[in-house]
């Protein structure tokens, strides 16, 4: 494991060389693991016997969260262009999790400011190493039936971003039910997109819809928010510049410091000094930078945000979770 609270270049983007200037970059991914958890942690205590942030547990089946989303991004992307953006306060589970897993490169933020900080402090890191890098990022707490097909949809994204660099692009799944504690995606316009992929302008983003509003949305073709999107590596810190100038400004800083002494030093300074920022609601919803949706139909999926989800989640699989002693089929 390549794990650090200030990162080393030395074994990171092996094989690699600079992109020229039209040239598309490499496909990378960041699965954001920095959570804590706190709504599931009276089920994290009666499953690990402790209070563990959500994704080191194996609340559906043998594996941690964090390792079946790992094994889903595997599918498209190799590990050597993973990035597992956590927290050092997670330094023990983060060495459970990755004792035998080679390639992974893990970036330990010194504390929590946010995801916003967690998506700009992983593409500023990126960027040094791959200028015209694509970037996925995936929460770490999803359940995912058919994870082959939603990898496929993951994939059309990532190629609609790569020839058009100037979107930001999320996944928005088909909803079942007129859920209100996911976000919501209005969609607008449709837009042209190669192969079978459907794709929209996003209209509006709803967050936690009241039950009318939801049912609304449910009839009306909203999608649910993911929070798995794509973006250019440098669209993606233009639209933070432009948003959160104080945040990207002190990473920004950074470039001057990785691999060197002086790295850990810095990306301290750096987030001691930076604001609380919520990605969605401080950057998606007020950039000027064109935000599409790629909607995902007829696939299970789950955001595991409380007990009563991950239970509902198990009553409608056929997973065998040790922690209940049987199959909940």
């Amino acid at each position: 494991m390549r794990s650090h609270i200030m990162i080393r270049q030395r074994g990171i983007g092996e094989g690699s060389r600079p992109a020229g200037p039209h040239e598309v970059g490499s496909l990378w991914a960041v699965v954001l693991a920095g959570g804590e958890g706190v709504r599931l942690r009276p089920l994290v205590r009666r499953i690990c016997g402790d209070q563990r942030p959500k994704q080191f547990c194996s609340l559906l089946g043998t594996r941690t969260l964090l390792h079946q989303t790992l094994d889903r991004v595997g599918l498209l992307i190799p590990p050597e262009r993973t990035v597992v953006v956590s927290l050092e306060s997670h330094e023990r589970y983060l060495a459970r999790e990755f004792g035998e897993r080679s390639g992974a490169i893990v970036l330990k933020q010194p504390m929590s400011r946010g995801t916003g900080a967690a998506v700009l402090f992983a593409a500023q890191w990126i960027e040094a190493r791959d200028p015209r890098a694509t970037v996925v990022f995936f929460p770490s707490d999803h359940f995912i039936a058919e994870e082959a097909a939603f990898m496929q949809r993951v994939r059309e994204m990532a190629r609609f971003v790569e020839r058009q660099p100037e979107w930001i692009v999320l996944l928005g799944v088909q909803p079942s039910e007129p859920e209100t504690q996911y976000g919501w995606i209005e969609p607008g316009e449709r837009l042209a997109c190669p192969g079978r992929a459907t794709l929209y302008r996003v209209r509006r983003f709803r967050e936690k819809p009241t039950e009318e509003v939801a049912r609304t949305l449910l009839v009306d073709g909203g999608l649910w928010n993911t929070f798995v999107f794509a973006a250019a590596v440098g669209l993606l810190l233009a639209a933070g510049r432009e948003c959160v100038p104080s945040m990207s400004e002190r990473f920004a800083r950074l470039s001057g410091f990785w691999g060197g002494e002086h790295e850990r030093w810095a990306v301290r300074q750096a987030y001691a000094l930076a604001p609380t920022v919520n990605f969605s609601r401080s950057i998606l919803e007020t950039c000027t930078q064109p935000l599409g949706v790629l909607e995902v139909p007829g696939l299970t999926w789950c955001d595991l945000g409380s007990p009563d989800r991950v239970l509902k989640t198990l009553a409608g699989s056929r997973i065998s979770v040790p922690w209940l002693g049987a199959s909940t089929a």
